[in-house]
């Protein structure tokens, strides 16, 4: 189905690096909560547009373009910049789901603004939209388990284990979180998502 430039009110841009490589890693949560979600609602992300695979959807009446930029982390806000361009999608309408580290395994953070946090696809992001202002949800990925840890080997490591159980649920969480923040709003998404720690079963 082909919508007008003007049809589309949601940019929803899940965060990650393309490629068989890159499954499974950190840096990949938000591409995890896109795979989830079109699970959800029984969708493909896979049309090939502005240097991303995107799907369109409603939710509560919206129409809704999600998108897995296909230009890897660094150059992120690209598809971003096109898309929201091409639909005249405002910032406030532009909702980035990224993997964070400063937050424990499977928690998460919603916020309707803020800084990169040291975080490369979101300060790509921010550059080209001129604004820190769009909502974000992020996933907690945990910390590199000690100081001189290489950051890029972290945030491209694989989860294993109960870290990967952990963010299979977390991705499907975050998943209702995104629908929960178009249809009934960022502080109602907040209260019923946003989570600081994860009990775990021992």
């Amino acid at each position: 189905m082909l919508f007008s430039s003007r049809s589309v009110s949601w940019l929803v841009v899940f965060l990650g690096n393309p490629g068989l490589r890159y499954e499974g890693t950190r840096h990949n949560a938000g591409f995890m909560t896109a795979d989830a979600f079109a699970r959800k609602h029984d969708l493909s992300i896979n049309r090939s547009r502005f240097q991303a695979l995107t799907a369109t959807c409603t939710l509560g009446g919206e129409t809704v373009l999600l998108m897995k930029p296909q230009t890897y982390m660094n150059l992120s806000g690209e598809a971003v910049g096109q898309a929201a361009r091409f639909y005249k999608i405002p910032a406030d309408h532009v909702l980035v789901v990224s993997d964070d580290i400063s937050l424990p395994i499977g928690a998460l953070r919603i916020r309707t603004k803020g800084s990169a946090g040291g975080h490369n696809g979101l300060k790509n992001i921010i550059s080209v939209l001129g604004t820190e202002e769009f909502p974000r949800i992020r996933l907690g990925v945990g910390a590199p388990p000690h100081p001189d840890y290489e950051m890029v080997d972290w945030v491209l490591s694989v989860f294993r284990d109960q870290d990967a159980v952990d963010m299979a649920e977390a991705a499907g969480r975050a998943a209702d979180a995104v629908e929960c923040l178009i249809t009934r709003g960022p502080e109602k998404a907040m209260n019923l998502y946003s989570q600081k720690k994860v009990a775990r079963k021992e």
